[in-house]
């Protein structure tokens, strides 16, 4: 639970960030799905088993987050694309903002953070689940490793 709260929080805030950059510079309209698809990349890099951590240890590759990174911009797309063309976008009415309500997916900070928010729940929990099969059994507890019969 800690780590899907602090995936959505990295997330959110990451994706937010950049959502708020984009509203600050004046993009609008069409020019927004490269910025969802940058905040789910670097979601991708940040969350889950970061990009640092992974360059420092000796046993890991960094591959894992450059596939994560190019998902995150895949989700990121195709959730603006969802939202802007299936659904058409809806409208969330902010008064005060903006006088006049405008479509969820054109406020840059709160899709954007929406989005980062996501993605990075999902990376924490995909990080969090399995990867303990290859440890000794007992070890994840902060046991002493038991090991088999055979192997004393």
């Amino acid at each position: 639970m800690l780590k899907l709260l602090l995936g959505l929080l990295k997330g959110a805030l990451l994706g937010g960030a950049l959502g708020y950059g984009a509203y600050a510079a004046g993009l609008d309209g069409g020019l927004l799905w490269p910025v969802y698809g940058l905040a789910g990349a670097l979601v991708g890099l940040v969350a889950g088993t970061p990009l640092w951590k992974l360059i420092t240890d000796k046993n890991a590759t960094t591959w894992v987050s450059v596939l994560k990174a190019i998902f995150g911009f895949g989700v990121g797309c195709g959730l603006y694309a969802l939202v802007a063309k299936v659904w058409g976008g809806f409208e969330l009415s902010l008064t005060f903002l903006e006088a006049r309500p405008r479509l969820v997916q054109h406020w840059q900070p709160v899709f954007g953070a929406a989005v980062g928010g996501f993605l990075g729940a999902f990376f924490e929990i995909d990080d969090a689940i399995g990867g303990d099969d290859d440890k000794p059994k007992g070890a994840s507890k902060g046991k002493p490793a038991q090991l088999p019969a055979g192997k004393r």
